[in-house]
């Protein structure tokens, strides 16, 4: 790694771009280009291996943040403890309920299903400010305002694209989809209005890392809007996006051990990653299994079809909660842990900064 102040980059200029949505761009636009409308192309066991081997493990590193101390556990309780209690309650019931009717489940895979496009559109901004902070620059209040107006016309047509593939009778909101698929193009007029403005008021452009995840969300959006199933690649892009970051705060606090020395370092590093492989595949794998068999056992075999699901539906929810909360800009903790190695001037912005003007970002988040 570089040392402190030598380079304004998450991990590297190159990594950056690649996870924040380059590569997904490398592979989607020509998938797109192609016509084809099999846009998954590979099989279940795949699937498993590349779910396992990145979707999951950026779950597991948003756990390893929150329940890294009991310091974090406790000033993140609703995170830690509260939301995950309330979960785990509603599905023992929902399970149970599973043997007459699965209407608690389908409520729970719906606010899955519509909490994912907050998340995912929330977590496009949280790019764009971040790596505006990471070059020193930041949008204004009207730059703000329109990019986020865009990425929440995309939040909605997600939510109305979710129910349009999920419900039996798609027809009861096939009205609604096809006018906010056809507001996309005011969603990426009014960004492009941010970005324009931002290179006018600044005479630059916002970070070219910033502008790829813009774009790349609308790519995303593309795939799936052609072939629903291609919503598997598009959580492996976000969990890619998503893991430079826990990555990031991993590294610094390692090397602020100064006890640790280089080996030492590298040795917390691949420790950090066997553990998360491991927690990712005992999480995707061991633990849904298991569930059902108890549950077969306690309820009967129908309403343990449903748990894996609902243990996974569980993560999901929890995770996307999670990350709302425990990656504030504002937060001076979450801004020494992942700006840190940057130069002094952008690491150490000082909160009543982000607090006021036109450069208010107290709301942002990282990613």
């Amino acid at each position: 790694m570089s040392p402190k102040g030598t380079t304004r980059a998450i991990l590297s200029p190159a990594l950056d771009l690649l996870c924040v949505g380059g590569l997904s761009l490398l592979v989607f636009i020509p998938l797109l280009a192609s016509g084809t409308t099999d846009l998954l192309m590979i099989g279940v066991g795949t699937q498993a291996v590349l779910a396992t081997m990145i979707n999951m493990p950026h779950f597991m590193a948003s756990y390893r943040i929150v329940y890294r101390s009991r310091e974090m556990i406790l000033r993140h309780k609703w995170a830690s403890i509260y939301i995950p209690a309330i979960l785990l309650m509603y599905i023992v019931v929902a399970v149970w309920e599973a043997q007459s009717s699965l209407f608690m489940v389908t409520i729970l895979v719906t606010v899955s299903g519509t909490y994912l496009a907050w998340h995912y559109t929330g977590q496009v901004w949280g790019m764009m400010a971040s790596y505006a902070h990471v070059e020193g620059t930041a949008f204004d209040q009207a730059e703000r305002t329109l990019i986020r107006t865009s990425l929440r016309i995309l939040l909605a047509w997600h939510v109305t694209w979710f129910l349009y593939t999920k419900l039996r009778d798609p027809s009861v909101v096939q009205p609604l989809y096809a006018v906010i698929s056809a507001g996309t193009v005011v969603a990426f007029v009014l960004g492009a209005v941010g970005i324009l403005r931002m290179r006018r008021r600044t005479g630059v452009f916002p970070p070219l890392r910033a502008l790829v995840a813009w774009i790349a969300i609308f790519v995303w959006y593309a795939m799936v809007a052609r072939d629903p199933n291609a919503i598997f690649w598009v959580q492996i892009a976000h969990a890619v996006q998503y893991l430079a970051f826990p990555i990031r705060v991993e590294i610094n606090r390692a090397q602020g051990d100064a006890q640790s020395g280089a080996r030492g370092f590298v040795q917390h590093m691949v420790l950090y990653a066997i553990v998360l492989l491991a927690a990712s595949y005992l999480a995707g794998e061991f633990f849904p299994a298991r569930a059902m068999d108890a549950v077969g056992v306690m309820f009967g075999a129908d309403a343990s079809k449903v748990t894996p699901v609902l243990l996974l539906i569980f993560v999901n929810i929890h995770h996307y909660f999670t990350d709302g909360v425990i990656w504030k800009i504002s937060d001076p903790e979450v801004r020494k842990d992942v700006f840190a190695h940057l130069p002094v001037a952008i690491a150490a912005i000082p909160a009543d900064r982000l607090q006021r003007g036109s450069n208010s970002r107290a709301n942002s988040r990282v990613p």
